[in-house]
């Protein structure tokens, strides 16, 4: 068994006595035996499959440096999850998913990345991604992520078109917008004539309203729900 391959000597319960809600939800249903993690930083591809060493359920975990081997790997064996790692101003991420999801869309694709890098997360989001998270993500946030993320997104469509229920304000639409092309709270506050703190006031109440923490995951949310485009 190469480096680039993992596999988990462990039972779902062992990980972390783990009795989360997002542990529970996997363990109720939601079945995630095998990763495929891309990214072309080896330190990343080792934590991260440290990390996923520690999820319930998971047996096998493989790694790939980049988007042709992710391609060629899945077309090979489908995997349950697949982990895309992205960087700012590097479209190699992006890309890789765009592919991947182009040519096989039952994928499951989750990107991760820095929290303040909106505009991977959007482009992402856009190529065919279900689901983001933040690189310092904890343990029992990473399984609630994908136990949220598979679960809500049973068809292989990444973006839902109907009506996701959130009511945001124009303002706050205006905001999501914003973020959603990369720009600065400055920025957003200069093309609407407003202050970075009246801004930064509007972004709390969409993060509120939206049930996330930062604005990669506002982003990610509004492309999936149809917020933004």
């Amino acid at each position: 068994m190469g480096p680039d391959r993992v596999k988990v000597e462990r039972s779902p319960a062992d990980a972390w006595g783990d009795t989360s809600p997002g542990c529970r939800k996997l363990q109720e249903g939601i079945v995630v035996t095998t990763v495929l993690i891309c990214d072309d930083r080896r330190s990343v591809r080792e934590g991260l499959t440290r990390v996923m060493s520690a999820v319930p359920g998971v047996h096998r975990i493989d790694c790939v440096a980049h988007g042709d081997e992710l391609l060629a790997r899945f077309s090979r064996q489908p995997v349950d999850v697949v982990l895309v790692g992205t960087q700012r101003a590097v479209p190699t991420g992006v890309e890789a998913t765009r592919r991947l999801v182009a040519a096989h869309p039952q994928a499951n694709v989750i990107v991760f990345g820095a929290p303040d890098d909106a505009g991977s997360i959007a482009a992402a989001i856009a190529g065919g991604a279900r689901g983001y998270l933040r690189w310092d993500a904890s343990r029992p946030e990473l399984v609630a992520a994908l136990a949220h993320t598979l679960a809500s997104t049973a068809v292989p469509t990444p973006r839902a078109p109907t009506d996701s229920g959130v009511q945001l304000t124009e303002r706050e639409l205006q905001v999501l917008r914003g973020m959603s092309q990369g720009k600065s709270n400055g920025q957003i506050g200069r093309e609407l004539y407003l202050s970075e703190d009246t801004v930064k006031t509007h972004a709390r109440r969409l993060f509120r309203k939206l049930g996330v923490r930062d604005r990669a995951q506002a982003v990610a949310h509004g492309f999936r729900r149809g917020l933004v485009s």
